[in-house]
């Protein structure tokens, strides 16, 4: 699986990817893989504020149910709704699928937050592969 450099990764399995104060939030590769077919998404409200470590919405798959984290403290500025109609997008393209954009508090918080090799590394020693 490939994780894009530009990306911040939570051990959540939420990527990030920071530019000035808009923070694109998704799931990773991993996650999706994990999870399976992704058949729902329950997306925030614009406006919600979402404090680093909560969690903002879920994604639903014929396995499992699993909430989604925020990697970062802000305000939820766009959904994508694309995901209402075609929840599978993120099965297909992980990397490439925004779930939510904030306008980010502190850009610093995203310092705590793992690089593509560190992220490979920590899905290589939780999986055992």
């Amino acid at each position: 699986m490939a994780y894009p450099e530009t990306y911040k990764y939570a051990k959540s399995h939420e990527w990030l990817l920071l530019e000035g104060e808009t923070a694109t939030i998704g799931i990773t590769d991993y996650a999706q893989s994990s999870l399976g077919d992704i058949v729902f998404v329950e997306l925030p409200k614009i406006g919600q504020e979402i404090e680093a470590g909560s969690t903002f919405g879920s994604v639903e798959s014929v396995k499992a149910v699993s909430d989604l984290y925020s990697p970062v403290t802000g305000s939820v500025t766009e959904i994508n709704e694309a995901l209402n109609d075609a929840p599978d997008t993120l099965n297909s393209d992980a990397n490439g699928t925004w779930i939510i954009k904030l306008a980010v508090k502190s850009a610093d918080e995203a310092s705590s937050l793992l690089g593509a090799a560190e992220y490979e590394a920590f899905v290589a020693e939780e999986t055992g592969h």
